[in-house]
């Protein structure tokens, strides 16, 4: 059965990093995309980053551009984020989805991740 399972969540200082990761067995082998996608307090969820099945496509929100990097490794069915530079903004739950293609809608979620960002 597909599932996602986000993982790397945690209280950081500002300016820190993190990585994330999205454990996504099925979609990867399937050939979804992998999008991450963010919800903080009171806030609507928004689109961080997506990857496309083959890695080529790799689209950025403008707010993480430059300090935010996503990758896959198809071998271990993962989806990483690496964020750095980190500010108290970034503070959100961190969803990571499976989509037909970074333009298209996610088909499912996973539970998501934590992201503290405080001093």
């Amino acid at each position: 059965q597909s599932q996602l399972v986000e993982s790397g969540g945690g209280l950081v200082q500002p300016g820190g990093s993190l990585r994330l990761s999205c454990a996504a067995s099925g979609f990867i082998k399937d050939g979804y995309a992998i999008g991450w996608f963010r919800q903080a307090p009171g806030k609507e969820r928004e689109g961080v980053s997506c990857i496309s099945s083959g890695g080529v496509i790799r689209n950025y929100a403008d707010s993480v551009k430059g300090r935010f990097t996503i990758s896959r490794d198809n071998a271990k069915n993962t989806v990483y984020l690496q964020m750095n530079s980190l500010k108290p903004e970034d503070t959100a739950i961190y969803y990571c989805a499976a989509k037909y293609s970074c333009s298209g809608l996610p088909k499912a979620w996973g539970q998501g991740t934590q992201v503290t960002v405080s001093s």
